[in-house]
């Protein structure tokens, strides 16, 4: 929408002139007269869902505009008169008006009078319909575009936000300048992928008489949008997680990963921030309140904070412990309610002892003094070795604003910060994962992916596709193998069963987060966090589903207020569960079995299933063509980032076929039956397992 059409006929009325073609030629100069090259600013790319799900889009906004008329009697009080009138009739209905200065009413008309005055702020465009036709003559309706989050809230601190790279120009009307404001991304993936998101800009060429009429108006080129993000993130998913988190705490983190691809399904933190208010800007004040709120909803808990993983960091002491042969699947430890180590003692969360447990019991039950003793016994070289090899300590390299590294400590920078190594009171902390030990929920949950795997860590992606702005696809990164783990096969399954143990078996710490329709293993977690002053705890619960071919890894954090007992038995493993109870048809669709085929039998014209390729053994023998299937197998290319975790069939269908190695331990590794506990009896953290402390 543009200027009103009458307004041509009515400044040629006014000033009694007959409006002239644009080969109209004149024997005075045309001091009036002036022909324009504006820009027209490109709409942004779209940012997508792996299903084409819009999550930042453009739509049609407009802003209420002042457009000047070549006036006879042009002095200074004449044109701001006639600028006044209007904008007090506009002041009795809209409250959105910009204040002009006389001086800026009358700097436009002199110099940018062939271009609308902008007066108000963007509004959409059912309200600019309603208005059509209702307004002062002289007042027109100036068509843009702006950015729009379809979600709001949704993803914010993953998608980021785009802002005004500057005002409008005033003064002289220069070549090229913008029609309105262009935009640039300022925050997550707007920012990062700015250039991709940007278009090619358009061109207009307007031409007026001296009387300021128009004579011509031409869109020379076209502007080009932008290309478009596809993520890896599902929207029905992540919609999911965020109702959950809000409906389940105050403050957390909800993260699920793809174990086989890498891919990034959901990443939720809580609480969030409407990305809308920020278009077209934020007011200083309203950006400060955001700052200034105590809750931090700028701050993306699941991948810019870094918290003590707790109990979730267990299975990585368990898996080193199997590895080296420090333990077997059934060997026992005699578990106290607590150790001293030096001058302190380390409790158990339970004040009960545990008694003679093995591995798998001691995951399932979180046993603190069964993670100190094994833990000093193989030193922290090799467990926060391993705990760097699936990602702590690290960015993951993923495309996010403000991730944290994290935090595995070594002896330099104990001596650095502590002013001593790390000794068997340090190790006693960080076997139970607290200490000097942080981490994201986004690195919890990738840590899990690489447990799942048992062979590699997956390299986790954001983007699931980039193309330019003509729709050619330019970026399609494929799943990869990040790191190997070097763990034994038996290593894995044992701390597999350990993990589903929590959850599927009497005593488990993790029972509420239990599934009808798959079995999915998990740990739970609490920790001290912050200052002592403040009492304030963490709950985890950290895992991934189903057991018999690993898929999904999760972590989800929930953020204690100060004073508040929590669990991540109780308040995080009930919300992994809600969660995977609401996506349950999807879940089921991915980790069935693929469908057998049917095949026409020739001779009685029956369907049946094709249980197997049959041979053709008519031209080549069945030894020859088995030959040449191990040739063709040898000629593929072994590497290439592929990783270790599932049989082809299961990577492409989702089938939830048993790997090779699954028959060594199907029956077995069960343990023994432990008894139910009271259903309030949960894993809590003591504070004496949080002190800073070494041999003291």
């Amino acid at each position: 929408m543009a200027a009103h059409a009458e307004t041509q006929a009515n400044a040629a009325d006014e000033i009694g002139a007959v409006p002239k073609g644009p080969s109209d030629g004149a024997i005075m100069t045309r001091k009036d007269a002036r022909t324009i090259t504006l820009k027209i600013p490109a709409p942004r790319g779209m940012i997508v869902d792996r299903n084409g799900e819009p999550l930042a889009q453009n739509v049609v906004a407009y802003q209420i505009a002042l457009q000047f008329r070549q006036f006879e009697k042009a002095d200074r009080a004449f044109v701001i008169d006639w600028a006044r009138s209007r904008l007090n009739a506009l002041a009795e209905t809209r409250k959105d008006l910009e204040p002009k200065t006389d001086d800026e009413i009358y700097d436009h008309y002199l110099h940018r009078r062939w271009l609308p005055l902008l007066v108000s702020g963007q509004i959409a465009e059912k309200e600019a319909l309603a208005l059509e036709g209702k307004l002062p003559s002289g007042v027109v309706l100036n068509a843009l575009y702006r950015r729009y989050y379809p979600e709001g809230e949704l993803a914010a601190h993953v998608i980021g936000y785009a802002g005004s790279v500057g005002k409008l120009p005033t003064g002289p009307i220069n070549f090229n300048e913008p029609l309105w404001e262009e935009s640039e991304g300022r925050s997550g993936l707007e920012k990062i992928y700015n250039a991709q998101l940007t278009g090619d800009a358009g061109m207009k060429k307007l031409l007026f008489d001296e009387n300021g009429n128009k004579l011509l108006e031409e869109q020379v080129k076209r502007p080009r949008p932008g290309g478009t993000l596809v993520t890896t993130i599902d929207l029905k998913w992540q919609r999911l997680a965020e109702k959950i988190l809000r409906g389940g705490c105050r403050r957390g983190a909800f993260v699920v990963v793809d174990v086989v691809t890498g891919e990034v399904l959901v990443m939720a933190s809580r609480p969030s921030f409407d990305l809308n208010s920020f278009i077209p800007g934020i007011s200083t004040e309203a950006f400060k309140q955001l700052q200034d709120d105590p809750s931090q909803p700028l701050f993306g808990r699941a991948f810019q904070s870094a918290y003590p993983p707790a109990s979730s960091f267990k299975p990585i002491v368990a898996l080193v412990a199997l590895n080296n042969g420090l333990v077997s699947e059934n060997s026992t430890l005699y578990c106290p309610a607590a150790i001293s180590i030096g001058r302190t003692v380390f409790k158990n969360w339970s004040k009960s002892p545990e008694g003679s447990i093995n591995v798998k019991r001691a995951i399932a039950r979180s046993c603190n003094t069964w993670f100190y003793q094994v833990g000093i016994d193989i030193g922290p070289t090799s467990f926060l070795s391993l705990a760097r090899r699936l990602g702590f300590g690290e960015k993951t390299g993923l495309p996010l604003v403000g991730e944290t590294p994290g935090l595995v400590p070594n002896d330099e920078w104990m001596l650095k910060n502590e002013k001593r190594r790390i000794l068997d009171g340090d190790t006693a902390n960080l076997s139970i994962g607290q200490g000097s030990l942080l981490a994201s929920p986004l690195q919890v949950a990738q840590s899990m992916a690489g447990i799942a795997n048992g062979g590699a860590l997956p390299k986790l992606r954001l983007i699931s596709q980039v193309q330019d702005t003509r729709g050619r696809v330019v970026q399609a990164p494929v799943p990869e193998r990040k790191n190997s783990l070097g763990l034994s096969e038996k290593a894995v399954q044992v701390v597999h069963q350990g993990m589903s143990d929590v959850v599927n078996a009497g005593g488990g710490t993790g029972r509420s987060a239990g599934l009808g329709y798959a079995e999915l293993c998990g740990k739970t977690g609490t920790a001290q966090w912050g200052p002592k002053s403040k009492n304030q705890r963490l709950a985890w619960f950290a895992g991934f589903m189903p057991r018999a071919n690993p898929r999904y890894a999760f972590a989800v954090l929930y953020e204690g207020r100060p004073g508040e007992g929590v669990s991540g038995g109780r308040m995080a493993a009930p919300m992994v569960q809600r969660f995977f109870q609401g996506i349950k048809g999807d879940i089921k669709e991915i980790i069935a079995p693929p469908k057998k085929a049917l095949v026409v039998d020739e001779e009685t014209g029956e369907a049946v299933e094709q249980t197997a390729p049959i041979a053709k053994t008519d031209d080549v023998e069945s030894d020859n063509e088995s030959e040449e299937i191990d040739d063709a197998i040898d000629a593929v290319p072994k590497e290439r980032g592929v990783m270790r975790a599932l049989p082809v069939d299961g990577l492409l269908e989702g089938g939830s076929a048993m790997s090779p190695s699954d028959a060594d331990f199907t029956g077995s590794g069960e343990g023994t039956a432990m008894p139910a506990l009271p259903a309030e009896e949960d894993e809590e953290v003591m504070d004496e397992n949080v002190e800073d402390v070494g041999n003291q």
